[in-house]
């Protein structure tokens, strides 16, 4: 037969007294447990602010890429379409071509222009060069006439002539000295057109560097008919250009993506860029490939919010006035490795801007 043995404490307390014992020491420890919990919590609290607003993360992020309505300043009937949609193209690819006909035809013409008019600058030329051996000429006559009439005049005191023969002599002087005086001006005419200088290149004188100036239009022309890639991309929507279609001058004909200009557009509150700054490292996702990061800095920051070129910008000065936090577009460029999936523009993105700020106690007070 087993016995009870009983602690002595509890053989001396009753049951009654050993519960209230418990509830008062309760009692007592529940404001320092509270206390302390809300002690811990407002630590824990201070730690994450003290460590946190380093790092900006932007959701309202997209990849941007160059991109170019492909277009030239001539008008023609497009004569081929010399790449496929989403083709990849190199500088100076070939795009498409316009009809050569009509620029060809232009160039002949310019060109047959400008050896017709170096053939009539030469003319001119010698033109010139015999107006001055007539001046010569008639310059001589005028000696030969002022002599005679200088003998005449001698004559006639003594009877030797007649005053008539004396006027006659005296008539022909003045007109071989008004053809004298006429061949010289029109000597000068000649020369002006000639640009002043008798003895110029061809090249140089002013209406042969017109005749020059349309043959090197015309041979622009040719050439723009032809349309070159001006950077590697992708190109898309060619099918809207079909030969056979009249494209007019600088209207677009297709699109051109860049493949190598490629950066993050992300457009922040501008309350979170109080200490973003330009070379800030950024990290990147990018929704399309999940488990890929990319690495960039922040490369440029816009002057102005997005709302600043609207359409209809928003007039708060007028009216009922709504306070709204704008947002500030910002360039992320990317530091893109051999490998890396193709990044498409219009992609959305996560930033993550590593400001380098760190938090102290005393920012808690102003």
């Amino acid at each position: 037969m087993s016995q009870t043995t009983a602690a002595p404490g509890a053989a001396l307390q009753p049951p009654a007294q050993q519960g209230h014992t418990g509830r008062t020491l309760a009692r007592t420890l529940r404001p320092f447990l509270m206390l302390g919990g809300i002690l811990v919590a407002v630590v824990i609290a201070v730690g994450a602010w003290l460590h946190g607003g380093r790092v900006v993360s932007i959701d309202n992020a997209y990849v941007r890429a160059a991109k170019l309505a492909v277009s030239t300043d001539v008008a023609g009937v497009v004569a081929e379409v010399a790449v496929r949609e989403g083709q990849r193209v190199a500088k100076g690819d070939v795009l498409f071509r316009l009809d050569s006909r009509p620029f060809d035809i232009a160039l002949a013409g310019a060109r047959a222009n400008l050896a017709q008019t170096k053939l009539s600058m030469e003319a001119m030329r010698r033109d010139y060069r015999r107006m001055l051996s007539d001046i010569d000429v008639r310059q001589a006559q005028a000696q030969a006439s002022q002599a005679s009439y200088d003998r005449f005049a001698n004559l006639v005191k003594g009877g030797g002539v007649t005053r008539a023969e004396t006027d006659d002599a005296r008539f022909k002087l003045a007109a071989d000295r008004a053809a004298v005086d006429s061949l010289k001006e029109q000597a000068q005419v000649q020369l002006a057109r000639l640009g002043g200088r008798d003895d110029i290149p061809i090249e140089d004188m002013p209406a042969v560097r017109q005749a020059q100036a349309q043959v090197d239009e015309a041979q622009r022309q040719l050439d723009h008919s032809v349309v070159h890639a001006p950077f590697a991309g992708i190109v898309t929507q060619v099918d809207t250009l079909q030969p056979g279609m009249y494209l007019a001058a600088s209207a677009a004909a297709f699109g051109l993506v860049s493949t190598e200009r490629v950066w993050v557009e992300a457009n922040p509150k501008e309350t979170d860029l109080t200490h973003v700054k330009p070379g800030d490292p950024v990290h990147v996702t990018i929704d399309t490939y999940p488990g890929r990061a990319w690495k960039g800095v922040v490369d440029s920051i816009a002057p102005n919010s997005g709302a600043e070129f609207s359409v209809l910008p928003a007039q708060n000065a007028s009216g009922n006035w709504v306070k709204v936090v704008q947002r500030i577009p910002l360039r992320v460029r990317l530091d893109r490795a051999p490998g890396d999936p193709e990044l498409r523009a219009g992609m959305s993105a996560v930033v993550d801007i590593d400001t380098g700020h760190v938090r102290h106690l005393a920012d808690l007070w102003p």
